[in-house]
């Protein structure tokens, strides 16, 4: 009986609406240009898996999508005309820590967010 409950346990943790969570964060950034920023996201589940996002950053909002797989989350963007792309890492602590581009640029941003 043991057994089985750690197991439900287990599943439960690495499901992944417990992977990750809907909600408001905040957000720390560095731009591949070396420019650092800062923000808000909101995060709505809409799935099993998937997610809308929103950012709002200097007062721009920019509108995407993402997906959880595992303790990863997988995002993509528009950014006026340009696509961008994004991977997080869920932390222990809840935070959301990862790298970002553009479809077919050269560099990479940081990002940083942390639940409210």
């Amino acid at each position: 009986m043991r057994f089985i409950r750690i197991l439900l346990l287990a599943l439960l943790i690495a499901s992944p609406a417990a992977a990750q969570r809907s909600g408001n964060y905040d957000i720390v950034g560095r731009n591949p240009d070396g420019t650092e920023y800062t923000g808000t996201l909101r995060l709505q589940q809409v799935g099993i898996s998937s997610f809308r996002i929103s950012w709002n950053i200097a007062g721009n909002l920019i509108e995407g999508a993402g997906m959880v797989s595992g303790l990863m989350l997988g995002v993509v963007f528009q950014l006026g005309e340009q696509t961008g792309l994004g991977m997080y890492e869920l932390r222990p602590n809840g935070e959301l820590v990862g790298t970002w581009t553009i479809l077919g640029s050269q560099a990479t941003g940081t990002e940083t967010l942390r639940p409210r």
